[in-house]
């Protein structure tokens, strides 16, 4: 079996990224420091607790297991934070990734799948957002992984590095069979923080801003299933595989959801009721963020699983 080094494979998405891989018959090695991912979300292959700036410790684990590709997971992502400790995040989101890139250099690895973001993008001058959109970012979460998405096309040209990078809209969901949750301290998804109000594990849910200029007043989000932005992943791998050229893909549903809409959707699916409260705006949320996937799904041959967003929010509910 390839061995696929997952950086960040004890964190949500990269758990169920595992899981995928090791049902799809490679061996996933998950290097994690566990400052915010769970050794017990690691369901297959081997775990080796590394942080990715360590250099002596990658280089321990590229010449133990050999990789082929290398899935990097391992990005801190809260926006508000990163405006309060940029230094956090331009130290771990973009040092700590030259560090990863210049590992695989040494032991020869020159396959990379970058996890990127919507943010890049900053404030929408249209939508859907395409891969063509300007990419002018407004926090430091969002600029740290458009650094990155630089340093991976300079990599590619000066030393063949072969890439391919996926921006993410709002990656949601758990995997149906129960093993794997997000389990996030503190919890910043709205469908997770929705269902626990549901549950009466929270008072009330917060709801930031209703006066935007929406349909409905609240923030229009792209929901896209875990397991479907892990099987994005898993095609991007074979894509380079089979000697696709470096590229980036967009990876949504292609249709919008409103914070409103989500809530009445986690009552309709839960049948309880519970309290709501507007709050004011946060800093730095664009109105509406939705995705154009139609590369992904024209190059890579991917098609989403779960299209519908009750159908995303009962595999949170049924599991949580």
């Amino acid at each position: 079996m390839k061995n696929i080094i997952v950086a960040g494979g004890a964190g949500y998405i990269g758990s169920h990224m595992v899981k995928m891989l090791g049902e799809s018959g490679f061996n996933p090695i998950t290097v994690d420091n566990l400052s915010t991912g769970h050794r017990d979300s690691v369901l297959c292959g081997d775990f080796e607790e590394c942080d990715i700036a360590d250099s002596a410790g990658m280089g321990r684990i590229f010449e133990k297991y050999n990789p082929s590709a290398v899935m990097h997971f391992a990005a801190f992502s809260l926006v508000a934070e990163s405006v309060s400790k940029p230094d956090k995040y331009y130290r771990n989101n973009v040092a700590g990734t030259l560090n990863l890139l210049d590992t695989m250099r040494k032991y020869a690895c020159d396959r990379f799948i970058f996890s990127s973001t919507a943010a890049v993008f900053g404030n929408p001058e249209y939508l859907p957002i395409d891969e063509e959109h300007p990419k002018k970012p407004v926090n430091p979460y969002g600029t740290s992984k458009l650094i990155v998405e630089s340093i991976l096309r300079d990599y590619s040209r000066a030393y063949g590095l072969e890439y391919v990078i996926f921006r993410y809209f709002n990656a949601a969901g758990h995997d149906e069979s129960g093993d794997l949750k997000e389990r996030h301290n503190p919890e910043t998804h709205l469908i997770p923080l929705v269902v626990q109000a549901a549950k009466g594990e929270r008072p009330h849910i917060s709801v930031y801003g209703d006066d935007y200029d929406t349909p409905d007043g609240t923030c229009v989000r792209d929901y896209i299933h875990v397991n479907d932005l892990c099987s994005a992943h898993l095609a991007g791998l074979r894509y380079l595989e089979n000697g696709g050229d470096s590229s980036d893909f967009n990876l949504g549903n292609g249709s919008g959801f409103s914070v409103k809409e989500i809530i009445e959707k986690v009552r309709l699916v839960s049948g309880v009721d519970f309290d709501v409260k507007t709050e004011e705006r946060r800093a730095g949320d664009p109105p509406s963020l939705v995705a154009d996937s139609l590369k992904a799904k024209k190059i890579l041959g991917w098609q989403p699983e779960y299209t519908d967003i009750e159908d995303i929010i009962k595999t949170v509910w049924k599991t949580a």
